[in-house]
């Protein structure tokens, strides 16, 4: 359980309970950006029940394996590099950067795709970018 005054893992200057965590516990996402960020967190404290459920349907795999990653990545920071919202569509670009094991670090630029539903975004799928 976080502690009160943790740091959001997102990157924003705000608590885990006051951003990220209040989506990981079923607030929606006020747009695409923050559900990109709040899949980013989920992928540091190895949620992976919220990073499916956020998903779309249409493209969400059935598992991601996250407890099966050795080593499991340790996540180092986030870029949001642009947000592009049109209607019940958005584009988010960012860049993550992690570390395996003792490895060195690395990034991961992705340009991802997200789509509102009924009121709540999901991530529907990205393409990386080396």
């Amino acid at each position: 359980m976080p502690a009160l005054r943790d740091p959001c893992p997102c990157g924003l200057p705000r608590t885990y309970l006051q951003c990220c965590g209040a989506l990981h516990a079923g607030a929606p996402a006020a747009d695409a950006e923050a559900l990109m960020r709040s899949r980013y967190s989920a992928y540091v404290r190895r949620d992976e029940a919220y990073l499916l459920a956020s998903w779309h349907a249409s493209t969400r795999p059935p598992s991601l394996d996250l407890a099966a990653q050795q080593p499991a990545p340790t996540w180092l920071g986030l870029d949001v590099k642009r947000h592009v919202p049109e209607g019940d569509r958005a584009v988010v670009e960012f860049v993550a950067r992690l570390r395996y094991g003792g490895g060195k670090a690395q990034r991961m630029h992705e340009v991802s795709r997200f789509v509102r539903e009924d009121g709540r975004w999901y991530y529907l799928d990205g393409d990386l970018d080396d």
